[in-house]
């Protein structure tokens, strides 16, 4: 199993949203390593749900349930979605901020590529921001 961080604009799609339709594909990723990252994704495997934008902070854990395949934006083979079904909200959203004070955590993707919208985390990354969630 692998883990991922996956970024979202609320304004644009938020967990709220997410948990209110019970599903989603996350489509619309138009940077090579996000896409990289999106086509390396399987089933089962687990993401955090990322506000960005104003908020800066996680929200959720969701799940893979369809890997890879062709994004419903563009005709354009090269660009992939993935499809997403929440798993849980965490008792506490996990800021920016609080992830940059940890220092286990200062060369994740999220700190050190904050731009990225896709990106990969260890066993032991996810489940450290997951416990300063719970």
């Amino acid at each position: 199993m692998q883990y991922w961080i996956l970024k979202t604009e609320p304004a644009t799609y938020s967990w709220s949203t997410f948990i209110k339709e019970k599903k989603t594909f996350w489509n619309g990723v138009r940077n090579y390593q996000a896409r990289n990252n999106l086509a390396k994704m399987k089933v089962g495997d687990l993401g955090f749900f990322y506000h960005s934008g104003e908020e800066r902070r996680i929200m959720g854990v969701a799940k893979v349930t369809r890997e890879a395949h062709q994004d419903n934006l563009t005709e354009d083979p090269r660009w992939v979605m993935v499809d997403m079904e929440p798993v849980k909200a965490l008792k506490a959203p996990v800021s920016l901020s609080l992830i940059k004070e940890v220092p286990e955590l200062q060369h994740i993707k999220l700190v050190r590529q904050s731009r990225l919208s896709v990106s990969e985390l260890t066993k032991e990354e996810f489940e450290l921001i997951q416990s300063l969630g719970n």
